[in-house]
């Protein structure tokens, strides 16, 4: 959906630039496109018709603001619905900010995930315990009450640990609401925040499936009951959303896989359906993959506006402030060298890599960099790395140590040719150039030239 949209819109902005005033013909052009790109992501139909006459009705008549042409103003318009769809909104029509899980309550706080076999229950609950872990300091407890599956009790075993939460142990010889009472009553006596039940999934939406979970969420009442949902299903998501919503009290959606190549309107109808708040998105599968959602920015991103926000947030997590600012000081001194090169490398990949990076930043940016290769690019920089790696550290201090011996032995541990060698010293000479034109306070004239060097290895130019 993200790119679909986003190419329509660009393209009406470019066709509408230099008219005074939006119209009911240039509305009905935009109105057209978005409508062909909603129902190509799979967006269920009542949705879709009534996000067109939501948009319509607050576009026409609008007069066109300072520098702005109709497609721009348009395109806002766009956003904002955008947002006020996937999201919550007040009395006052106003978003409301991102919704975390309520655990307003006496401990511990039941969470209860709910959804179909293949949806990803099981991994989210580790991700969920994850987040609560790290971002809300609890105390979590996760347990599968999944009888059908054997597969699916050790699973929860290994991403749970994974994940740094405890495990209550459960068997297929136990009914699910036995492994409920027995997971609540260790969480009660250990002290845990918060209980997370993983509940049994089906291949399809089934009576006795519901009827299970029904007793369940009666047995557990749990403050929250998130349906957890694939991004990738399209239309079957809304079937499978409909059959929950009547058959428990949600209180919000989790979408997994929304980082895939999806076309992503399970989105939009999931929330028009259930009514329940979109909580939560995987956005990777590493088990902290899985972030708040922010309907505001998830819009944003549809339309190629990218998330700067995300991005800002992935340098805080990975970026080592403490390493910083000794590296800081290292240059400051003239002393950047070869480990200082590969912590580098090392920063960039815990943020996501190239590919990470490059996916929340506006698509006007994005394609520019359209023509390189991301793929190659990272394997360059894995190969790099690699490659230093096999010195000794007294190499990687002292980078002229190296003539053609021990570049030779170091292309043998790497796996690589001498000619990659010496292209890393090339490219550390340089970068360590232009370290020392920081150290001198050149750093603005250094900015300049940038446009005629071949900027940070292993990056697309531009």
């Amino acid at each position: 959906m993200a790119s679909t949209l986003s190419d329509r819109l660009s393209r009406l902005v470019k066709t509408m630039r230099g008219q005074a005033r939006i119209t009911e013909a240039n509305v009905q052009d935009m109105l057209r496109e978005v409508r062909m790109a909603l129902l190509e992501a799979d967006v269920a139909l009542p949705v879709v018709r009534d996000f067109v006459a939501r948009v319509k009705d607050k576009a026409l008549g609008q007069e066109v603001v300072g520098s702005l042409n109709p497609g721009q103003m348009l395109v806002g318009i766009v956003h904002k619905e955008l947002a006020a769809t996937m999201g919550e909104v007040d009395e006052h029509g106003a978003l409301k900010p991102p919704a975390d899980i309520d655990l307003a309550v006496q401990p511990p706080a039941v969470v209860l995930m709910a959804g179909l076999q293949g949806a990803g229950k099981t991994t989210t609950t580790a991700k969920l315990a994850r987040h609560l872990i790290a971002r809300r300091k609890k105390k979590v407890l996760t347990v599968s009450a999944d009888v059908y599956r054997p597969a699916a009790i050790e699973q929860l075993k290994t991403v749970t640990a994974q994940a740094g939460a405890e495990w209550f142990p459960s068997s297929p010889s136990q009914t699910p609401r036995e492994i409920a009472l027995a997971a609540l009553d260790h969480a009660r006596r250990h002290y845990a925040d918060v209980l997370i039940v993983d509940t049994a999934g089906r291949l399809a939406v089934d009576q006795a499936m519901m009827a299970e979970i029904r007793l369940l969420h009666e047995v557990l009442n749990p403050v929250e009951t998130l349906f957890v949902v694939d991004a990738m299903q399209g239309q079957d998501a809304i079937n499978t959303a409909r059959a929950f919503k009547e058959a428990l009290p949600l209180t919000g959606v989790v979408l997994t896989k929304l980082d895939g190549d999806s076309r992503g309107g399970a989105a939009l109808s999931v929330r028009s359906v259930t009514g329940a708040p979109i909580k939560f998105a995987g956005v990777s599968e590493k088990i902290d993959g899985l972030e708040v959602f922010d309907a505001e920015r998830h819009a944003g991103r549809v339309l190629g506006m990218g998330d700067i926000v995300a991005l800002v947030e992935e340098v805080q997590k990975g970026v080592d402030i403490g390493a910083a600012q000794k590296l800081a000081e290292k240059v400051k001194s003239g002393g950047f060298d070869l480990d200082d090169f590969r912590e580098q490398i090392s920063q960039m990949k815990k943020m996501g890599g190239l590919a990470g990076l490059m996916d929340k930043l506006p698509s006007q940016i994005t394609q520019r960099a359209a023509g390189a290769d991301l793929d190659r690019a990272e394997r360059d920089v894995r190969r790099m790395e690699g490659i230093i790696c096999s010195m000794t550290r007294e190499e990687r201090r002292k980078p002229d140590l190296i003539k053609a011996s021990r570049k030779r032995r170091i292309a043998a541990g790497a796996g690589v040719q001498v000619q990659e060698v010496n292209r890393l010293l090339n490219q550390f000479e340089q970068m360590q150039g232009m370290m020392k034109k920081m150290k001198g306070g050149g750093l603005m004239k250094m900015m300049k030239r940038m446009g005629g060097m071949g900027g940070f290895p292993g990056l697309p130019r531009g």
